[in-house]
């Protein structure tokens, strides 16, 4: 129950608590006993509710005797009178304040079980005794927080002010997750007694956290949110901290939701929820495992459609303008409701174009949860840089239509409804190092506005059991949320085939192996391999495949385009043969090499780029293969 707090009520609380300390200096002797009690009931009339202090009473089940108490410990240390009549009484006026043996001896109705520790006074932590002078004769102390509430001042306990943080209400909710908030409300009122934990899990934490506020907003209570990893270990720190929260949540009228993050200690977390009594949610993308009554809700990221919604509904009166961004920012992206709602707030509502890119810009993010196991690559290549077969270059093409209209095919044609299986875009490019395949990537990635992120295998493959494993989940996570392009580069290292297995080792990296073909087949995004040994590759990844690329060694004509479009506009360049160019035998990968060295000497040399500096790179980049050029490669070069 939460205390009223309009002013009317403030002020008629504290008039009500001048008279309880008349009262009770009644009691110890300065006036009339009657008289004072009715002046009490003077002023509880004039309460348009329950005063703080009846609703502590009600709050904690307080017998008259715990009321009066608490009220003489409160006067005590508000009441200057009050405290000076204590210290006369109990023949200590250096001491001015209550005694457990004072209450008992002017108060009515006394008892002794008012300070046992399981008692409501001492068990809820309102009330503190100095036990240094024995429990009749110690001096009694009001919580700081209990003695503000009396006073009419509701607010959390600054000793959780560090570890808890409000829920809002959800701004911008998908239908699903409001469902799923409904369906759990429905079931809690159904229950009697304790109620059972809340568990909602999945890939969608903010639609957990969303859930969690509709939820609490529906039966009525605010919601605290803590991390898991901030509950203590410690069995006497985790007692006070379900102590103090307990109270809390009487006070404040509020729930708790519990996030679970990688962090998190499983035992404490395991120890503590059984504790807590009220509204209780646990969030995280698994149900931890603990026993008793419990709920349980997925709560995931929308597929397609659900994304595109909520961005209609993100943008109201600026979707029109933007229908057609609608497709590909649903499509690209998996972001939660919140995130959106950001992203859509930011938009420039004049400029369609400007507002397109600002919401790829932002959905795509700074890539942090990628950057420390991939390498961003910032796509600049395109169409006009890639040289290719017709037939190697048409696939490209149809790659990008897949990718440009998932949407339309997966979900309003209904493909996804057959199967959740392989609706991502796996694809395999293979060929010769420096054909080109990596290139490819990035003319797609910038024809279809994606990020681009080359996986680092040092920082993904471990030697550890189930880490490779959990890197992975790591990198396809966080590329499904902003839409990557994954570049696994030299993939046979991480996609190679299965063995047979002798010893552990071989049934761990097998594991692995059958782990990256599940995930590629869940995945939604575009995630290319580009391998220089297509048969080092498992076999069962030919099925997962969209579609299979071989770049193939360029020939003399391919050769000579690639000599043509190899150096940038402003670079100065000499009388060059591009056809005698042609016969040198390398890739597009060395002749960007040679070009860029033939550059540099160029620049030393203060001249255009010519053939003789072309020449003496040419000759450089095949010491590095420890081949020299043929004669009839490099014959009338110079």
């Amino acid at each position: 129950m939460n205390a009223p707090l309009e002013l009317d009520w403030t002020t008629a609380n504290q008039r009500l608590l001048v008279a309880e300390f008349a009262r009770l200096r009644a009691r110890l002797g300065e006036a009339d006993v009657a008289e004072a009690e009715q002046q009490v009931d003077s002023a509880a009339n004039c309460l348009p509710s329950p005063s703080a202090i009846d609703t502590l009473v009600t709050l904690f089940e307080l017998s008259n005797f715990e009321r009066d108490l608490l009220l003489l410990v409160a006067g005590a240390e508000m009441d200057a009178r009050l405290a000076a009549l204590c210290g006369e009484a109990t023949g200590q006026p250096l001491r001015p304040w209550a005694t457990f043996g004072l209450a008992l001896a002017v108060l009515p109705d006394p008892h002794w079980s008012a300070l046992t520790p399981v008692a409501p006074l001492r068990r809820w932590r309102l009330v503190e005794v100095d036990e240094s002078a024995g429990l009749t004769a110690g001096r009694l102390r009001l919580d700081e927080r209990v003695l503000h509430f009396i006073a009419g001042l509701n607010y959390l306990d600054h000793r959780l002010a560090a570890l808890l943080e409000a829920v809002p209400p959800a701004s911008l909710m998908a239908e699903a997750h409001r469902d799923i908030a409904e369906r759990a409300a429905e079931q809690l009122a159904d229950q009697a007694g304790r109620l059972p934990v809340v568990m909602l899990s999945g890939d969608d934490t903010d639609g957990q956290r969303d859930v969690a506020a509709t939820l609490a907003q529906t039966l009525g209570v605010a919601l605290f949110a803590l991390r898991a990893a901030d509950i203590p270990t410690a069995a006497h720190e985790q007692a006070s901290l379900v102590s103090l929260w307990q109270r809390e949540a009487a006070l404040l009228g509020a729930g708790l939701l519990i996030v679970q993050g990688e962090d998190a200690a499983a035992a404490a977390l395991s120890r503590f929820i059984p504790q807590i009594d009220g509204l209780l949610i646990v969030s995280g993308t698994h149900a931890p495992q603990i026993g008793g009554d419990r709920l349980h809700f997925m709560v995931n990221k929308l597929d397609a459609p659900g994304q595109r919604q909520l961005w209609q509904a993100a943008l109201g009166d600026a979707a029109d303008m933007l229908a057609d961004t609608l497709d590909g920012l649903a499509s690209q992206y998996r972001l939660g409701a919140r995130r959106i709602a950001a992203c859509a707030r930011q938009i420039d509502h004049t400029d369609p174009a400007r507002a397109a890119a600002t919401l790829h810009r932002l959905s795509r993010g700074d890539g942090t949860a990628l950057s420390e196991m991939a390498q961003a690559i910032d796509p600049r290549a395109t169409w006009d840089d890639l040289i290719l077969p017709e037939a190697q270059r048409r696939t490209l093409q149809q790659l990008a239509v897949h990718a440009r209209h998932r949407i339309t095919v997966h979900h309003d044609w209904g493909f996804a409804g057959k199967s959740a299986r392989g609706l991502g875009i796996a694809t395999l490019f293979s060929g010769d190092s420096g054909t080109g395949k990596t290139l490819a990537a990035e003319v797609l990635a910038g024809e279809l506005g994606l990020a681009l992120y080359r996986i680092d295998l040092s920082a993904v493959i471990s030697k550890y059991i189930g880490e490779t494993e959990k890197n992975l989940r790591k990198v396809f996570d966080a590329a499904e949320d902003i839409g990557a392009l994954l570049l696994f580069d030299e993939a046979d290292a991480l996609f190679g085939k299965r063995s047979e297995v002798k010893d552990s080792h071989d049934r761990y990296a097998n594991i692995e192996v059958s782990y990256l073909l599940q995930r590629m087949e869940a995945y939604r995004g575009l995630a290319i391999l580009t391998t220089n040994h297509k048969t080092a590759l498992d076999t069962a990844f030919s099925r997962r495949l969209r579609f299979v690329v071989h770049f193939p060694y360029p020939d003399a004509v391919q050769r000579e385009a690639i000599w043509r479009s190899i150096f940038p506009a402003t670079t100065p360049l000499g009388e060059l043969d591009y056809a005698k160019l042609a016969r040198l035998n390398a890739t597009g990968g060395n002749i960007r090499n040679i070009a860029l060295s033939a550059a540099f000497l160029a620049a030393e040399a203060g001249t255009p780029v010519s053939m003789a500096h072309l020449l003496r790179a040419a000759h450089l980049e095949a010491a590095k293969r420890e081949k020299s050029p043929t004669d009839a490669e490099t014959r009338g070069w110079v």
